[in-house]
């Protein structure tokens, strides 16, 4: 199968064409039909019950010239990517209404159709929801509501919105220093939101929708899971390519634009989130993303990077000697980390918990450490105490094995502490030499099956005789050398 089909192949035709045929670009994504977007809400009005509403704001317009992307809450109940749009879902009449702005022809001549409420027809008996409005008469509908009795509470996000390459906890962090800032200190946009609400209807209680979003995304459809394979396998071969093309003297940035160009090609809407590339002493940094240092001969390389790919991502990492060939030290603390690293992989599957896994790993790893030798006492005690952490978290009820990934690299939603089928994560330990500011780290993403765990990064090479073929082959860098000398920025 060619390289092209098997892309394809992961991203099932799923709409019938004449939803999607706009001029200027489709009105409704080519990744999920709306049934599945309408499920998604069916499942928030259980949640929420007969004496409660939903209000979900979407992403504003963006700043400057950068193509407007929804954030992942709104995009996971509607599909919809208009700015300024805002969702009501009732859980009594069981009825969802969008709200969105009115056609901007003036921009649209400019920029192509954005879904509006000229598109009302459309939006209702095709997307199917049940209105389609300004936002100016949202006012009216809530209204509405609060001659019901009892008043329905309202649910709503309190946690930051997720966007481009922002995760639940990045942007907890910006708000934090938003709010820290004695010149700044504006509210959230979520918080400005609810203020919004209590100011103009103070008889709604206004309750957190954030963790009930978050359990629905916790397992993911097989649609859903088809678009961070894709994702999974573009990260990949952006590693691949990157190993390709590495060699000293070039910057350790020349490899994010190498993989920049194999997503992009390939279907990518930009990236999960910034490229963490760290050569020698910056890898000790695990999310060094300044790029700027020129990378010798000897140095050990770290990168991390995916793709965003339909809202979804992938988060995979891999190691390699930028001359490429394993130095001895290289060789007996990389060779001793992913025999450990293997043995947490292949005790993955459904059903048990991180603790389980951990302990029967355990016992791998303590082989490995009794076999292994090393040059340095200082490599001896790191790797002493990397298995002694496991051991650690091996009579911890409560260990788990990485993060979830999904919409965000960061994913939300959390389990009573079991695998479970549909469940997407990476596991990522560290084995670290402070003496010499040494760090080790390999990411994989799993995905939870009924009967296993699905390896999907496992085409990438891991093992170091695989990863120095590789880089034996040309790269982009070689074939197509930089235009521009000089520039050291």
């Amino acid at each position: 199968m060619s390289m092209r089909s098997r892309f394809l192949t992961l991203i099932p035709a799923l709409i019938p064409s004449a939803l999607l045929a706009q001029e200027g670009g489709s009105l409704f994504t080519p990744d999920f039909p709306p049934q599945e977007f309408a499920a998604r809400r069916a499942k928030v009005m259980d949640a929420i019950g007969p004496e409660a509403i939903a209000l979900v704001q979407g992403a504003p317009t963006p700043v400057g010239y950068v193509r407007f992307r929804q954030s992942n809450e709104f995009y996971y109940l509607t599909g919809v990517e208009a700015p300024h749009a805002y969702l009501l879902i009732d859980g009594a009449t069981r009825k969802s209404t969008l709200f969105l702005p009115d056609q901007k022809a003036g921009r649209e001549r400019s920029e192509g159709k954005v879904l509006s409420t000229a598109d009302a027809d459309f939006i209702i008996n095709e997307l199917g929801f049940e209105g389609a409005h300004d936002p100016v008469v949202m006012t009216e509908h809530l209204q509405e509501r609060t001659k019901r009795q009892p008043v329905p509470a309202v649910y709503t996000m309190f946690s930051p919105a997720e966007g481009l390459s922002v995760s639940r906890d990045l942007g907890r962090r910006r708000v934090s220093d938003i709010s820290a800032d004695p010149w700044d200190g504006r509210p959230s946009r979520e918080q400005n939101f609810i203020g919004l609400i209590k100011g103009r209807f103070p008889v709604f209680e206004v309750q957190d929708l954030t963790s009930i979003l978050d359990q629905l995304r916790l397992i993911k459809s097989e649609r859903e899971l088809d678009l961070i394979r894709k994702a999974t396998r573009l990260s990949g071969l952006g590693l691949m390519e990157a190993m390709r093309s590495t060699e000293p003297e070039i910057h350790e940035r020349d490899l994010d634009a190498v993989a920049k160009y194999v997503f992009y090609l390939n279907g990518a809407q930009g990236q999960g989130y910034y490229s963490l590339i760290a050569s020698a002493s910056n890898a000790y940094f695990p999310h060094y993303n300044a790029g700027k240092r020129i990378m010798q001969d000897g140095d050990f390389l770290l990168m991390d990077y995916a793709p965003d790919v339909g809202y979804y991502t992938s988060d995979v990492t891999r190691m390699w000697p930028v001359n490429g060939k394993f130095s001895p030290w290289q060789r007996e603390l990389y060779g001793f980390y992913v025999g450990c690293y293997r043995a947490v992989l292949e005790r993955i599957r459904p059903h048990v918990t991180g603790q389980q896994v951990v302990k029967e790993a355990l016992v791998e790893m303590e082989k490995i450490l009794a076999a292994s030798t090393f040059s340095k006492p200082e490599y001896q005690r790191a790797a002493e105490g990397f298995v002694a952490s496991y051991r650690s978290r091996s009579d911890n009820p409560r260990t788990g094995l990485g993060h979830g990934v999904g919409m965000a690299v960061h994913d939300v939603g959390r389990s009573n502490g079991q695998l479970l089928p549909g469940m997407v994560f990476t596991i990522e330990p560290a084995l670290r030499v402070p003496e010499e500011r040494i760090y080790i780290r390999l990411e994989d993403l799993i995905i939870i099956t009924e009967d296993g765990a699905e390896l999907t990064s496992d085409f990438l090479p891991m093992d170091m005789d695989a990863i120095e073929k590789l880089m034996q082959e040309p790269g982009m860098l070689q074939r197509y050398p930089k235009l521009v000398r000089g520039v050291n920025r």
